[in-house]
């Protein structure tokens, strides 16, 4: 089976408090997107990987190990022998693929069903480390995945419970849809946005070389409950979304890092309407109207 797993950006991020599991909760409109995408291929063990023998035919010189930074491919077999995990990512494989979230759902699911053995493939072509949640979609389409190839019978609800475990943004890929999240962020009530996109679109920039970790974010952050709910800032025009939507990451990773200052006013010029950092960064997105295309 082969999926494409996309991105998501937050409009607005509120961090209310800290709780005492030591999570956070938040509110935020998680919005998946298609900038940027992965490609996953999950089959039995006993089938060829196709996305495997693609990627060798078209990179001999990567998968010779000619290349002398972080490999671009990288492959384990768990101890038990159930799980083959290959990677390629261009800008190398910093991560142990057993450690890799697709693995963690495989296990996850393993430990309530009877499930085969199995390869996942995984090519990375969402960046790593920005926000935008390459890594939990990955692990919310590999859970799809295992439920269809192998007959669970597992609802969307029952796989957003599953996903809820593996992060707090796993979930709102399983549905890829526009979503308020509140709790963890894995709280989740469909928002509809057809009439936004109608008018609007939304343009992902990355920034070379910065990533950010969780644990980097929260520490530049106090929680605080803004005054007005963010259900009612959504609902001002988008042209006073600049005034009133905020992200509460933003300002410490700028004070971190700060030419991503330069990201935004860039994004401005280029004449958003709308520019806010994604999640806990380090890309931001621009709102743009659509006649402006």
């Amino acid at each position: 089976m082969l999926l494409h797993p996309g991105i998501k950006v937050n409009l607005g991020l509120d961090i209310l408090r800290k709780r005492p599991d030591g999570y956070h909760d938040i509110e935020t409109l998680f919005v998946p997107c298609d900038d940027f995408h992965d490609t996953l291929e999950i089959v039995p063990a006993d089938e060829p990987s196709q996305l495997v023998f693609d990627w060798l035919r078209n990179h001999p010189a990567q998968a010779s190990g000619s290349v002398p930074d972080a490999p671009v491919l990288r492959q384990e077999i768990s101890a038990d022998g159930k799980v083959m995990m290959s990677i390629f990512r261009q800008e190398g494989v910093h991560w142990d693929p057993m450690k890799d979230l697709c693995v963690k759902a495989y296990r996850l699911l393993e430990a309530d069903f009877s499930l085969p053995a199995v390869k996942i493939a995984l090519e990375k072509g969402s960046p790593v480390g920005a926000g935008l949640g390459g890594g939990s979609a990955d692990a919310a389409c590999a859970l799809r995945a295992f439920n269809e190839l192998f007959s669970l019978g597992l609802s969307d609800p029952d796989l957003a419970a599953y996903a809820a475990r593996l992060g707090s943004d796993c979930p709102v890929f399983v549905y890829n849809r526009p979503m308020l999240g509140r709790g963890r962020g894995e709280v989740l009530t469909p928002c509809p946005m057809e009439d936004f996109f109608r008018r609007y679109y939304i343009k992902v920039y990355v920034p070379e070389g910065i990533s950010v970790s969780t644990a980097q974010a929260y520490a530049g952050v106090t929680p605080a409950v803004p005054d007005t709910s963010l259900a009612q800032r959504l609902a001002e025009p988008v042209a006073r979304w600049k005034d009133v939507l905020f992200n509460a990451f933003e300002p410490g990773i700028v004070r971190r890092y700060p030419q991503l200052a330069d990201l935004k006013a860039r994004i401005y010029a280029d004449g958003a309407l709308y520019a806010a950092m994604s999640g806990s960064g380090s890309a931001f997105f621009g709102v743009f109207e659509r006649n402006q295309q």
